[in-house]
């Protein structure tokens, strides 16, 4: 008997000699299979010593894809078309499977089925690292440009799974022969005369043989022999004598969509395996229900009409910019705090377009195999030129492409130097306009220089933190389709004392309110039923207000403290104090056109200064309550720092934090430990003085500080620096 060679065992259709003589199939040649239904899958035909004549012996995969049990009729066809090469394979996912690297999946695939001829529906199944899985072909691309896709009524039928992801190793050697002895394989006279095989009358003619199949190969790995004696022999030398009567032949049925003169298409180390996760109904509902539009972004309408223009425009309208001679921007950076809505514009600008986007998550490419993650930008951006108009999607840009002179390895600097280079070749293909990059960080300073250049991202657009109309615009969009009772003066109210809130913050606070007004419904009314009380459930402003002693700002969560309950009511005296503290600090806010129209500057910062234990905390805590403004708390000596350069960048970082949630209150306590006097220092390297000069570049430097205010307190104003208290 002649040993089956490895690369023909997945895809191997057994055949008698007399059978394959009369049908004129050579050995090792593709056989087209066309089952009763109409299924097809093409095989490598093999001869067995003493097969049976008017059968044939198939593989487990192979009787799925056909839809066939032992017993059914099958048609054998030799393939006379031309076999060209796949250029494109499009594969379905299990929606179980959906989990699995696609790269390492795809690479698995083309080593385990090279030399593989596909059809649109046919049924693949490999082993990767251990794991049984089971891929669909939807649709094969030759590299004569000829498409081929699967019909509608192939379905991925998950039934099939369990007898498919049976292994060596899950089968026992009593089972085997168990199933082994009930195969027909009595090679007697009246089972070989039962069908005469038609002889092939002409070369253009299809042999149609009625043959039944014989149930064969469980697993991929294994192939039986057939002997004259009627006994079964696996390769490794177990035997199993079958003694069941033959089953009788079935007629062919329905023809099947190739013909055996048709050209068909196989795998090869060169084919593109396109991996598709199996999306269910569910799924792609709720995809429908969480595409975003630019109606539901709020707060960013200038933004969103650059954007739209940039876009757009060249997108939609090629020659109108090539009229006018302009060329179009080849990138777009979007940069702002966390929580802004860079992300949430990216998304709606994918789905308003309509063009073809990919997404490249910065840390998700990084490979730690030399050359990998420039192959797989590479990659993204040749399949997004071929699919114009599209738009590559880069977010959090910061982790790909970090500054080169202090990168920590040369992975860093290569994928830079690759981004570069492939930004400067997009519309080198004719394809000006029609591919533009969208990148998103919140870190703009960490990017290198050269990518910010223009001709790479020509455009950059900042996504800031709302002011107090911008608020209301998002509570508006976040608040349309939930059930409350909020007025427009509550609304305008709930969106003013809301400082330094972004859009994620104010989402992260319509929920926490819903959470409130669903606690209170449930505790007022423990026995209505479901639908009864999603119906009764409004949100009000007070859970609101609750909600926002939970949520406070992204940015103060670092620096956050809880505000103490003191009002100017608990102060005793001091009411020229407390009004010049109301007109510093609240009248600019509550009233800035006045102060606009009169051409009053209001003051920048306000020094508290008396004796110990006489209410200067207090106030300063009372302000805090009283004003709404968001505060932030600075003890003078924590700021100073052992290492040199520290305390300043502690400094420039507080002063940030505090744009950033502004309109806000820095208060320093015992400021005198902070700024003392220049010259009067004893340290080591004159720190007191470097942070001192910090200090007031921040509060008067080149960059105005606007909506904060600075509130300090001390006992001995006689040690603060004479700069510090100066008018302005």
């Amino acid at each position: 008997d002649d040993k089956v060679p490895t690369m023909y065992r997945r895809v191997l259709v057994q055949l008698g000699l007399n059978s394959m003589k009369s049908a004129n199939v050579c050995i090792g040649r593709p056989v087209l299979l066309t089952s009763t239904d109409g299924k097809q899958e093409v095989c490598t035909a093999w001869p067995i010593a003493g097969f049976p004549g008017g059968k044939v012996g198939l593989s487990g995969i192979t009787q799925k894809n056909l839809r066939v049990k032992p017993g059914d009729a099958v048609t054998v066809q030799p393939v006379v078309g031309a076999v060209v090469q796949a250029e494109e394979v499009d594969v379905k996912l299990r929606e179980k499977d959906a989990c699995i690297n696609v790269e390492e999946l795809s690479v698995c695939l083309l080593r385990n089925l090279d030399g593989k001829i596909v059809l649109p529906g046919n049924l693949l199944h490999l082993t990767f690292y251990g794991r049984s899985c089971n891929l669909m072909v939807t649709r094969v691309k030759g590299t004569d440009g000829a498409l081929l896709k699967m019909q509608s009524s192939t379905v991925f039928s998950e039934t099939q799974e369990p007898v498919l992801e049976k292994t060596d190793l899950d089968t026992s050697a009593l089972n085997l022969s168990f199933q082994l002895r009930k195969l027909d394989i009595e090679d007697n006279q009246e089972g070989a005369t039962t069908s005469t095989p038609c002889k092939l009358m002409s070369q253009s003619s299809p042999v149609t043989s009625n043959a039944a199949v014989t149930e064969s190969e469980q697993d991929y790995g294994r192939t039986r022999e057939f002997c004259d004696e009627g006994n079964v022999r696996d390769i490794d030398g177990s035997e199993s004598t079958g003694d069941e009567d033959s089953v009788k032949l079935l007629p062919t049925g329905k023809i099947g969509a190739k013909c055996n003169l048709d050209t068909f298409y196989f795998i090869s180390s060169r084919t593109r395996i396109n991996l598709i996760k199996n999306r269910t109904i569910a799924t792609e509902e709720h995809d429908c229900k969480s595409n975003v539009t630019y109606d539901m972004i709020g707060g960013l309408s200038s933004q969103l009409k650059t954007i739209r223009e940039t876009i757009e425009l060249p997108l939609k309208q090629p020659e109108l910019f090539k009229s006018y001679g302009i060329p179009p921007p080849r990138g777009v950076l979007l940069y702002g705090p966390p929580g802004t809505g860079k992300t949430m514009i990216a998304r709606a600008v994918a789905n308003e377009v309509g063009a073809h986007v990919s997404v490249i998550n910065g840390p998700e490419i990084i490979s730690k195999f030399y050359g990998e993650t420039e192959s797989r930008l590479r990659q993204i951006f040749a399949e997004a030129s071929q699919r114009c108009p599209a738009i590559i999607f880069i977010d959090e840009l910061d982790a790909l492409c970090p500054k080169r002179e202090g990168a920590q390895n040369e992975v860093e600097k290569r994928v830079v130097s690759s981004l570069l280079t492939l930004m400067d070749g997009i519309g080198s293909e004719d394809s000006e306009g029609q591919l533009l990059v969208l990148g998103a960080t919140n870190r703009p300073h960490a990017l290198d220089a050269a990518l910010r250049r223009p001709g790479r991202f020509d455009k950059e657009i900042e996504i800031g933190v709302p002011n107090a109309q911008d608020r209301l615009d998002i509570l508006r969009k976040l608040l349309y389709k939930v059930p409350h009772l909020l007025t427009t003066t509550e609304l305008m109210q709930l969106a003013d004392s809301a400082h330094g809130y972004v859009g994620a913050d104010l989402a992260a606070l319509c929920k926490e309110a819903g959470l409130c007004a669903l606690r209170r419904a449930l505790g007022e009314q423990t026995n209505l039923l479901d639908n009864e009380m999603a119906g009764s459930v409004m949100v009000t402003l007070n859970d609101f207000l609750q909600g926002m002693n939970d949520i406070r700002p992204s940015a103060m969560r670092e620096v956050a403290i809880d505000v103490p309950k003191v009002l100017w009511s608990d102060i005793g005296g001091l009411e020229t104090v407390k009004l010049k503290l109301k007109q510093a600090v609240e009248w600019p806010l509550k009233h800035p056109e006045s102060f606009i129209r009169m051409g009053i500057q209001p003051p920048k910062g306000v020094l508290l200064y008396g004796p110990p234990g006489c209410s200067k905390t207090m106030i300063a805590k009372a302000l805090a309550n009283e004003s709404g403004l968001n505060f932030l708390a600075v003890k003078g000596p924590e700021l100073m720092n052992k290492y040199v350069g520290e305390s300043e960048r502690a400094v420039r970082e507080i002063f940030r934090k505090a744009r950033a949630v502004s309109p806000s209150v820095l208060f320093f306590d015992e400021i005198d430990a902070l700024a003392v006097e220049r010259g009067r220092s004893s340290g080591a390297g004159n720190v007191a003085d470097r942070v001192l000069a910090q200090l007031l570049t921040e509060m008067d430097g080149i960059e105005q500080l606007k909506d904060v205010t600075i509130l300090a307190a001390t006992n001995r104003p006689d040690m603060i620096d004479k700069s510090l208290v100066k008018t302005g």
